[in-house]
């Protein structure tokens, strides 16, 4: 990956300027030779692989998607501090509590990054909920939640105009109703039950479920994230682990550079062929004409 490095730089610096980007995270196991060497335990640790994505394609907006991959050797704050440390705009992501120091206002009274919640994110807690216990509620807000998704696929892959036109009309009214229908579930159902909780969860960040409603360029859900880190999770399955946490920054650098040619319509196989052949000889002035 030495060689691709200079591309993989440009790559994460047009990704991560994006004003609206998608977050998320998963672990990786990673062999720790130190407690290997010292008989303690399998010498297997547990990092984390994060990834931002620029997708702009339901809104209609010819900016090239792309996807950026980070390693981290834990699941501490400090790493999406340094990950979005220049970032402005809107971060679509989940609960992580190191997201939410970006979310502060800042001394000109405005934050640095605006929240986005995820849509289905909280739908899946009541669908486990519902799977679990057959919950007439459970299933009542699954359905209010659908009739969100009813609409955007009706509005997918128009202007970032007619979706904030469209929502405006249709989902704010279903919205409202779903929190004002929320907080009356709760004076109904036991208050340490996980349906409880879910219901609390969408309550305490009503401001960032709500903000696709006023902005028709932000998704209903953190999707394209999940979908940036199946691939590692389909890896786990096969190499069960990396051989060291150089290893795993490996794999990060080499998932952004294939992850986007993908994401892009290419072969990535084909793209590293042809890059490998010509990034030797090629002006570093000029190095975007090689960006996927």
């Amino acid at each position: 990956m030495k060689t691709l490095s200079p591309l993989v730089e440009r790559i994460e610096a047009n990704i991560m300027s994006s004003d609206l980007l998608h977050a998320d995270d998963t672990p990786i196991r990673v062999l720790d030779r130190s407690k290997r060497d010292k008989g303690l335990g399998k010498g297997v640790k547990q990092g984390r692989i994060w990834t931002y994505v620029r997708d702009q394609r339901p809104w209609a907006v010819a900016a090239p998607p792309g996807a950026v991959y980070r390693f981290a050797p834990n699941w501490k704050e400090e790493h999406v501090l340094g990950h979005l440390a220049d970032a402005r705009g809107i971060l679509q992501a989940d609960g992580y509590k190191g997201y939410t120091k970006f979310y502060a206002p800042e001394p000109c009274g405005k934050p640095r990054l605006r929240e986005a919640a995820c849509w289905a994110h909280l739908r899946r807690d009541f669908h486990d909920f519902w799977t679990s216990t057959k919950s007439e509620i459970a299933r009542e807000a699954l359905d209010r939640i659908g009739k969100f998704y009813d609409i955007e696929r009706d509005i997918n892959g128009q202007s970032a105009d007619a979706r904030y036109a469209a929502r405006q009309k249709l989902s704010l009214p279903k919205v409202e109703a779903f929190f004002a229908w929320s907080e009356q579930q709760l004076l109904r159902i036991p208050g340490k039950s996980d349906l409880a909780k879910a219901f609390r969860y969408g309550l305490a960040r009503q401001e960032a479920f709500r903000l696709f409603l006023s902005d028709g360029r932000v998704a209903i859900d953190n999707n394209p994230a999940e979908r940036a880190l199946r691939p590692i999770g389909i890896g786990r399955k096969n190499w069960l682990f990396a051989g060291a946490d150089t290893g795993a920054e490996t794999l990060a650098r080499a998932m952004t550079v294939i992850e986007t040619a993908k994401l892009n319509g290419l072969d990535p196989l084909a793209y590293l062929a042809d890059i490998l052949d010509r990034i030797h000889d090629h002006k570093i002035n000029r190095l975007d004409e090689l960006l996927p």
